[in-house]
């Protein structure tokens, strides 16, 4: 499989929730950081992690997909019987 079919096939609904939560962060931490007032030393470095943690984030969820060869195997297995001869 190349990294291309990889990521056109559909990712799971967790990953998905977890990725909106990551772009959240990143754009977050990002808007902090561009923010044209002064800010304390620590919020602007708790903004850096929180950018760098919610682009991780996003990046590794968009790549988990659902193997659907795998799981319309397993559920054929797990439908039909077993014939002995």
């Amino acid at each position: 499989m190349t990294l291309i079919e990889r990521y056109k096939k559909p990712t799971p609904k967790f990953f998905r929730t977890l990725r909106n939560i990551g772009i959240a962060l990143a754009t977050a931490g990002g808007a902090i950081i561009a923010a044209p007032v002064a800010l304390p030393a620590a919020v602007v470095t708790l903004a850096t992690y929180m950018t760098v943690a919610g682009t991780v984030a996003t990046a590794v969820s968009q790549a988990v997909t659902v193997d659907d060869d795998d799981a319309s195997a397993k559920a054929k297995k797990e439908k039909s019987p077993e014939t002995k001869e």
